[in-house]
Parts: structure tokens; sequence; C-alpha cells
């Protein structure tokens, strides 16, 4: 089991020659049993970026999402109260983000390795990451 990055979600549909070979052996492995975990923060952060421009897609945020879940074994995971607890205790080597506290403390909880070319999150003691 894994937890991926908003970017990673969004390098896998669209560039995925963006992704390590490292991650993309670890992606390819949960695919298979269906062990992706997406935090569900990373849903508004697309929709923020495509809203923003930030992310040009010729699909509405509804039909890029439902390709992605159709194209992946994706679990979104839920904001739970220990989850939402464990974000606001992070240590500061976790950047101030909300979103990036909420997806490093989704795969903390479940105790997986978040999949991210962050170079802040990688560089954190606190959190398992691949790249």
């Amino acid at each position: 089991m894994i937890v991926i990055d908003t970017h990673v979600i969004v390098w896998d549909a669209l560039q995925p020659g963006k992704i390590s070979k490292k991650a993309r052996r670890m992606i390819d492995r949960a695919n298979e049993t269906g062990e992706i975990i997406v935090a569900d923060i990373s849903l508004w952060e697309i929709a923020m970026l495509m809203k923003m421009k930030r992310l040009r897609i010729d699909a509405t945020y509804s039909e890029f999402i439902r390709l992605v879940k159709s194209a992946n074994h994706y679990s979104i995971q839920a904001i739970t109260p220990e989850i939402a607890d464990l974000s606001v205790s992070l240590s500061s080597e976790i950047n101030l983000d909300p979103a990036d506290r909420l997806i490093c403390a989704t795969a903390i909880h479940l105790n997986v390795p978040l999949i991210t070319a962050d170079s802040n999150l990688i560089n954190a003691k606190s959190i398992e990451t691949v790249w």
C-alpha cells in the first residue's frame, strides 16, 4: 500500500515519463492489488489547479477525475479525526501547506510510504517517502 502525492496523480495521467523508475514500480505494484491511496485533499488541489488554469486539460474536472479513477485502483482516504489531529501536530520540517500536511498525515497514519517528488517532503525525517 502507498499514498501518492497530488502531482503524482496528475503526472501519472498526463506525463508518466516524469515519474521515477522506483516510484513507477511501486505504483504499478500497488495498482495491481488496489492499494493506491489518494488523500481526499488531492481532489480539491486538482480542482483548484484546474480552476486557476495552472492545470489545463481538455476535460472538465469531473471528467478528468472519472478517467483517472477508472484507469487506476485508487482508494480515496477521507480526512479522519486522527489524520486531522496528526496533520496539525507534524513538525515544522513538513511545510505549512495544509494539503501537504494532510497528505503526509495520511501516509503516516496508515504507516505506508508517500510517493512524491517534493524535495521538502523527501528531506523530512518524519515521513517515509519514495521517489
